[in-house]
């Protein structure tokens, strides 16, 4: 039988030296985060916390002190009162009952507030605690699209786009939109907000903003797969001269972002390096959106309208041929136009 080796008084010490030496390995970033939105929640967090203390330190110190107090062999208990037919105390039942009450009325509430001032979807309104967001600021808007195992960030206003690699402006909103391309994932920065899933076929949104210059790690905190654990970015927050460069060095040294360099793009790989695109063919996020950036496919807003005016009988009756009629920028006009016309024609029949 394998008998492993007993650790005496020095060992001990150093043992306990080496783990507390693991303390520096972790700021606790959700504690001290970069961005209002995460400090927001940090603080929410410690405020819990401090709620839920309020019972278990007392609960913990009583039970060692009654353990030590009550102990076989303690003398001070021989003249103790001894009452066997002791049942009950109202002024102990109101205490145990009452203040566990108001503790869970307290967290309610404070989870209730915050869960809808930092709804993800709320536009910003401060760029932190003593700083009003100006509303003639217009956010950031990036397009962020989860792949296997990668993540491609369009900037729509900026007409560029990365791989594996964010940027924004120090204390500028900034607007995210999420999709996916097969499996759900997870978006998250800890130093700028909570994460916030990105589906296929769907858009979720964040509003966040940076107050720290800085490289923050970014990564998918949802399993997706084989390549789960290298699928990391970095996200600089940058002053507004130093983002401008960031651009300008995107648009010198990126390629373009075509519907070709998508398609070699969206194919699963690990641990991709960093790419910039100088510029994005038009439409090519909400293709990506709506599932449909092969030729042949029929985009996702396209069938749910078809849905929504009779299926697969309104197909017949205006001579749609699907998916090949529908997956094209031309059909697509002809086809909402249809549309557009079958709604006019139940109007009028209605009134």
């Amino acid at each position: 039988m394998l008998k492993l080796p007993q650790l005496r008084g020095p060992t001990w010490l150093a043992a306990i030296a080496a783990l507390g030496s693991l303390a520096g390995c972790s700021k606790a970033v959700v504690l001290n985060p970069a961005g209002d939105i995460a400090a927001q929640q940090g603080q929410m967090v410690i405020t819990a916390t401090l709620l839920m203390l309020i019972i278990i330190v007392p609960v913990i110190a009583l039970t060692l002190f009654f353990a030590w107090k009550y102990r076989q062999g303690n003398p001070a208990n021989t003249e103790a009162d001894y009452d066997p037919e002791w049942h009950h105390s109202t002024s102990l039942e109101l205490v145990i009952w009452t203040v566990p009450l108001l503790i869970i009325i307290a967290l309610g509430a404070l989870t209730w507030i915050g869960t809808h001032k930092l709804d993800p979807y709320r536009p910003l309104d401060r760029i932190d605690a003593q700083r009003p967001l100006d509303a003639n600021v217009k956010p950031l808007e990036v397009q962020v699209v989860a792949m296997d195992w990668k993540w491609l960030f369009f900037y729509p206003e900026l007409g560029i786009a990365t791989v594996n690699e964010l940027a924004a402006p120090v204390d500028r909103p900034i607007l995210f939109k999420l999709t996916a391309t097969s499996t759900m994932n997870a978006f998250y920065v800890p130093d700028l907000a909570g994460m916030i899933y990105a589906m296929p076929g769907m858009q979720t949104e964040l509003n966040a903003v940076i107050n720290k210059p800085g490289v923050f790690p970014g990564m998918s905190s949802h399993y997706s797969g084989a390549g789960f654990s290298g699928m990391t970015f970095k996200f600089h927050g940058l002053s507004d001269s130093d983002f401008a460069q960031w651009v300008q060095k995107a648009k010198t040294e990126g390629k373009p972002l075509n519907k070709g360099t998508y398609l070699n793009l969206v194919k699963p790989s690990e641990r991709d390096p960093v790419q910039r695109f100088a510029s994005v063919e038009e439409g090519l996020y909400d293709k990506v959106l709506n599932r449909c950036v092969e030729d042949g496919k029929m985009c996702m807003h396209h069938m749910m309208a078809i849905d929504a005016s009779g299926g697969d009988a309104y197909v017949r009756a205006v001579g749609l041929n699907l998916p090949q009629d529908v997956c094209t920028v031309q059909n697509a006009a002809q086809v909402v136009a249809a549309l557009d016309a079958r709604n006019t024609e139940r109007a009028s029949i209605r009134q």
